[in-house]
């Protein structure tokens, strides 16, 4: 499982790849360097996390309604594993989509 994140991304996500260092590689990619895969995936915001397995991009629901990436910080180290394991886990099973186990689609309160 490879996933990509832009340099700027927080602390949680980089403490948490010593955690899942078996099943995982995390991969910065400054956005500035690759404009063509800025332009494919959309990556605009300043902290982004995207799933890959096999050269493959696995999309997760997270009930946000973006099922490519996850644009948001997160502080909780554990959240963050909880949802490489269940990518790992679809993604060994052929999944192409995979549901979050937790759903963010409340997480914003306005």
């Amino acid at each position: 499982l490879m996933i990509q994140r832009p340099p700027r991304s927080t602390q949680s996500r980089s403490s948490a790849a010593s955690d899942v260092y078996k099943r995982q590689v995390i991969y910065l990619v400054d956005i500035t360097q690759v404009p063509d895969f800025n332009t494919m995936y959309e990556l605009y915001d300043p902290c982004t996390a995207m799933f890959f397995f096999r050269n493959k991009h696995i999309m997760i629901d997270l009930g946000t309604g973006n099922n490519n990436k996850i644009n948001w910080a997160m502080n909780d180290k554990q959240e963050f594993i909880d949802i490489i394991e269940t990518v790992y886990r679809g993604a060994r099973k052929g999944k192409g989509l995979v549901i979050s186990p937790k759903d963010y689609s409340t997480k914003h309160k306005y």
